[in-house]
């Protein structure tokens, strides 16, 4: 092989780079890739009311600013990730944050709901094609022990702690200068990792093989007609008939999902990969989970700028310490891994996660963010970081060289979906409850209301406050519960399904690394 002189040279340069601070500054690029694609979900969080007002979003169809971005995004992982495999990972990484970047552009000037929808459809395909190589480059770029566990504990952290900072820098953007600057930001940083990209990481070897068209195109199809079925039933009922037909459809277009990857000779998802009880119980974990940290994150933004009528600067600093916390736990699970193995972090990451969430139930509208806020956002954020880095480790762990984008895109897979329909579940009770409370609240208001108040109630149908912030609670509060149920079933899972084996701590001490690899 040394006979060819120019690859030679291209392998030696790239060596050179991944020496010694060549490592740190592939990871930070890479980290910051993650961090730009996950801060996005949060930061367009704390810009929801002021998007809501300017494009004039209803409540509940807001979140279609949210789900439109995680469902193009879940949907399309698992394709991001085989082309990486079959592309090249930097090739893809590099076209997938330029996507990005144009989408972000173009959600910063849409004039209207459908153009920002749509910019965010788009940011969702572009995060779907970076975010799941950004994993896989780690996997090999890193060897397995020490150095990619720390690596994997970066990443996890970013992944987990991001949102919190989006909330902060959404806080900025939105107070010092307008929610449009929430989709700019992305611009120069995606712009600046593109460059940095090609002088840090080296290419991978490309595999043969072809793209599941059908498969990608199915499960996104799918996954998006479950999630407006329940948007659907928020708004309009159960009984609906478009609410009906829409998880009908979901049911036929997922079953066809299955159907085409049992037939397909190379799937998008490879269903073996399931057959491992750990990684499939990695994966039920994952999804229970991010439907909890969706819904945290987008009702108490909402809890705390129109019940605590905190500034979109102050909501932003009020998520700061879930970061640090974050990072806290990532730190603790990286280091002590290997003596102990994942399942031990699984199991009490999610029972704090289940715990703050509960003590978030109690939340009112005489609540204080010291009083009934922070406390319950550190137990969670503990939890969340201990959970991803082990989360992520499982799921990379005993994988082939040539399954790697596969198993990134799979995990991302389940937690942007997880995330998505748990989202439009909390939303769907939301929606009820805060329904429910507003018939008593009328009754109240109208009893006291003067007549210019009454007019005005009757041409919006809005409550004002403090009769809006009794609805809002109570719809809140329950959403909390079901979140909170949401964790107990990822530590149900963790505690019944995950097996640590020798083979497992032996990896992640920097033992033999498995066969294929």
């Amino acid at each position: 092989m040394s006979s060819t002189p120019q690859p030679a040279s291209a392998t030696q340069t790239s060596t050179r780079r991944q020496g010694g601070g060549g490592h740190a500054m592939a990871l930070l690029v890479i980290a910051s890739c993650q961090l730009m694609v996950v801060l996005d979900i949060t930061i367009v969080n704390i810009a929801l009311p002021h998007i809501q007002r300017s494009l004039d979003f209803s409540t509940t169809s807001l979140s279609w600013v949210v789900n439109a971005y995680t469902l193009t995004f879940g949907g399309l992982l698992l394709l991001g990730g085989r082309a990486g495999d079959i592309l090249g990972r930097r090739r893809v990484f590099v076209f997938g944050v330029l996507l990005f970047v144009l989408a972000s552009l173009l959600g910063g000037f849409a004039q209207g709901p459908g153009q920002l929808l749509a910019a965010r459809a788009l940011q969702g395909v572009g995060g779907a094609i970076a975010s799941p190589t950004a994993l896989a480059l780690i996997s090999t770029t890193f060897r397995e022990g020490p150095a990619r566990n720390r690596a994997f504990g970066v990443f996890a952290a970013v992944s987990a702690g991001g949102g919190a900072i989006g909330l902060l820098a959404g806080g900025m953007l939105v107070e010092w200068l307008n929610w449009r600057w929430v989709f700019f930001v992305n611009v120069p940083i995606g712009l600046l990792i593109a460059l940095a990209t090609p002088r840090w990481i080296k290419e991978s070897e490309r595999l043969p093989g072809h793209f599941d068209l059908t498969g990608a195109l199915t499960s996104t199809a799918g996954m998006v007609m479950l999630v407006y079925g329940f948007i659907r039933a928020a708004q309009d009922g159960w009984r609906d008939a478009l609410t009906l037909a829409s998880f009908a459809g979901a049911v036929v277009v997922l079953g066809l999902f299955v159907l085409v990857e049992r037939r397909s000779r190379q799937p998008i998802t490879p269903l073996h990969m399931f057959g491992d009880r750990n990684r499939a119980g990695t994966y039920g974990i994952m999804l229970c989970l991010a439907a909890a940290i969706f819904g945290m994150f987008f009702f108490l933004t909402l809890f705390v700028q129109n019940v605590l009528d905190f500034s979109p600067l102050q909501a932003g600093l009020a998520f700061l310490p879930v970061s640090a916390v974050i990072a806290v736990g990532a730190g603790l699970a990286s280091r002590f891994l290997p003596a102990y193995g994942p399942k031990p972090f699984m199991v009490v990451g999610a029972i704090l996660a289940a715990s703050g969430l509960a003590w978030l139930t109690l939340t009112d509208v005489h609540s204080t963010y010291a009083g009934s806020v922070l406390g319950p956002i550190l137990v969670f954020s503990l939890g969340m970081g201990m959970e991803f880095v082990s989360l992520t480790l499982m799921a990379l762990s005993n994988v082939l060289t040539q399954e790697t984008g596969a198993a990134s895109g799979l995990l991302n897979t389940t937690q942007q979906v997880g995330g998505s329909i748990g989202l439009s579940i909390l939303v769907t009770m939301f929606g009820t409850a805060s329904g429910n409370e507003a018939e008593k609240q009328v009754a109240g208001f109208l009893a006291q209301a003067t007549p210019a108040e009454r007019l005005r109630f009757q041409r919006t149908g809005e409550l004002p406050s403090p009769w809006s912030d009794e609805v809002l609670t109570a719809g809140v509060s329950v959403a909390f519960v079901m979140a909170a149920v949401f964790a107990l079933l990822a530590a149900l899972i963790a505690v019944l399904v995950i097996q640590v084996r020798p083979s497992d701590i032996e990896r992640l001490k920097g033992g033999a690394a498995p066969g294929g690899r």
